[in-house]
């Protein structure tokens, strides 16, 4: 089994690497090492989307994650037209914590507007994605939480950028949804019908 050692690499190098490394060993899988939960949760996800069963174990102050072909795959499904609307998938991009260019007090009252209009739309987004300061929107102490986490019980998948989230010293304050990755943010655009970009 190759080892692929990804410590000290911030998101989304343990992916790619990982993906590399799957790519030329096949079905023999891979031992990948990461340094911080964040890449391991990344790594975990993906290898399962791809079919392999992944072992955790910690070693060392070292994440150790054993990819070996076995599991189920869970890929998220392609985006298809929803029964009934003749809409198609879509997906909500946010990089700010406030909507629009100019007044930052009026932008953060036009995105409370913004997500509690959008709890109330009948058409819903599959996921709505956070970078940059618009994770700030997910964790503690912000006005728009009780919006999200309505949105959340409505089946909305909700994801803040791992990078992000670091950067802002805001990992433990995440209140809703969870933790994501550069590689899977760029696939559910990919993949999604629509972007509606905020």
């Amino acid at each position: 089994m190759a080892t692929v050692d990804c410590r000290g690499m911030s998101c989304p190098q343990p992916v790619l690497e990982t993906k590399k490394a799957l790519e030329k060993s096949g079905p023999k899988g891979v031992l990948v090492l990461v340094d911080n939960p964040g890449s391991r949760e990344n790594v975990r996800r993906f290898g399962e989307s791809q079919g392999y069963q992944v072992d955790i174990t910690e070693e060392e102050g070292a994440f150790h994650l054993r990819l070996k072909k076995g599991g189920a795959v869970k890929q998220e499904p392609m985006p298809e037209e929803k029964k009934g609307t003749g809409a198609t998938e879509f997906v909500v991009f946010i990089e700010s914590d406030s909507l629009g260019r100019g007044s930052e007090e009026l932008g953060r009252i036009l995105m409370r507007s913004f997500l509690h209009t959008l709890g109330e739309a009948e058409l819903k987004p599959a996921r709505i994605i956070m970078i940059n300061s618009g994770v700030k929107l997910a964790c503690e102490g912000s006005d728009v939480l009780e919006d999200l986490h309505q949105l959340f019980r409505q089946g909305v998948e909700i994801l803040s950028c791992g990078t992000c989230l670091d950067y802002f010293g805001l990992k433990p304050k995440l209140q809703v949804g969870r933790m994501s990755n550069m590689y899977e943010i760029l696939s559910s655009l990919a993949h999604a019908g629509k972007v509606l970009k905020m």
